[in-house]
Parts: structure tokens; sequence; C-alpha cells
């Protein structure tokens, strides 16, 4: 996995934020009727025709693969909230509307395999975009406030995306910016290893006595 050769500083691919939102929990309406399946993350079902029921994304995506079932849309992803949201981020130039952590994969995912159930599809694809561009601008624009006395970062509501592509600039813009202020954690030469050198050069001490 990326990012495993420094624990420190980690950096995951798109691919990789994807699947760890895949776990996210949403709402499908069976049109079959199934036994629960019990998995390693959790037991899920029983499955009834127009019953709705929680699944995780990973196992509605693979259902309406299927043709099992539709799955019912975020209420976060209706063309009224998202405009609301988008507004809220323009007219806020530091803070970040609260959105679920995995909402840019949520989306893709749902707009790619379900977009049959998303209601204005197109219209939420774009206010999705407009959101992302408006949150990294004010990610930009917080990262150029950093300078050598910032000791910490706090970005608030930032999403899973966000963070994975900002985390690594502020963690070692930071550790540039201590180390050089910190000059007492730069290792410095062992000066008593010198002057035992220099002693051992200048050779044995005179015997200053008569």
């Amino acid at each position: 996995m990326a990012g495993q050769s420094d624990p420190h500083i980690s950096l995951f691919s798109a691919q990789e934020v994807e699947f760890l939102g895949e776990d996210e929990m949403v709402e499908i309406v069976p049109n079959m009727r199934m036994d629960p399946l019990n998995l390693i993350c959790g037991d899920f079902g029983p499955f009834r025709p127009q019953i709705a029921t929680q699944v995780p994304l990973w196992l509605a995506v693979a259902l309406k693969k299927r043709g099992k079932c539709t799955i019912r849309p975020p209420e976060w992803m209706s063309v009224e909230k998202l405009t609301q949201v988008l507004e809220a981020e323009r007219n806020s130039l530091r803070e970040f509307q609260p959105l679920p952590f995995h909402y840019v994969e949520i989306a893709r995912l749902l707009s790619d395999h379900a977009r049959d159930d998303i209601p204005d599809v197109y219209m939420v694809r774009s206010l999705i975009e407009d959101i992302r561009d408006v949150r990294f601008h004010k990610v930009e624009t917080g990262l150029e406030t950093i300078h050598e006395r910032t000791h910490a970062v706090k970005l608030k509501n930032l999403s899973a995306m966000e963070a994975n592509i900002v985390r690594p600039f502020v963690v070692r813009a930071l550790q540039a910016f201590y180390k050089h202020d910190s000059p007492e954690m730069i290792p410095q030469p062992d000066t008593t290893a010198i002057r035992r050198r220099q002693a051992a050069d200048r050779g044995p001490k005179r015997d200053r006595r008569y």
C-alpha cells in the first residue's frame, strides 16, 4: 500500500481511498427475497422485496449490478442540499461545511453504478465538482499561511480525499520549519573526539619538571 515506506507520512492512491469509502453504509430497496448475509464485516439482511435496508456501499453496488435492488441516494446528494452546501462554502472563506468523510467516493460510485437511481444525476455531479473546487481553493489559501512559527494546522471537516492530498505537504512543511527553527535538533559534531585526535597528533605531553 502506498505510504507504507514512511509510517509518519501516508499517501494513499485514489483507488485506495475509494476502497476505504466502499465501507460507508447506504440504503437499498431489494426486489428479491434473500436470507441474511453473515460476513466478516457484519451481518446484513434479511432482504425482502420493497423493504429498505442498510448495507455497505460495495454490497449495494454489487447487488445493483445484478439487478437485485435500487439504491437510495443519501439525503445530502440532492440538488437542493448540494446547492446550499456550495453557497455556504463560497460564503465562508476559512470554514469547511460538514460533509460525509467519503463524500467524493460515495458520489462517484453512485453516479457510475446507480445513476438511474439519482434524480438530476448530472446536476448532482456538477455540484459535487464545484464544491470540490471551492474547498481545494480554501485549502490552498490556508496552506499559504504556514510559516516558521506554525506548530500545528487545524482543518476541520476535511474529506478523506482532501486530507490525503494535504497531509504529506503539511507534515513535510512543519518538519522543515521545526528543524530550521530548532538548531539543537540538528546533530552537532562530537567535539570531544576531535580534541582527543588533536592531542594525539601533538604526541605525548613532555615532563616540564627539571
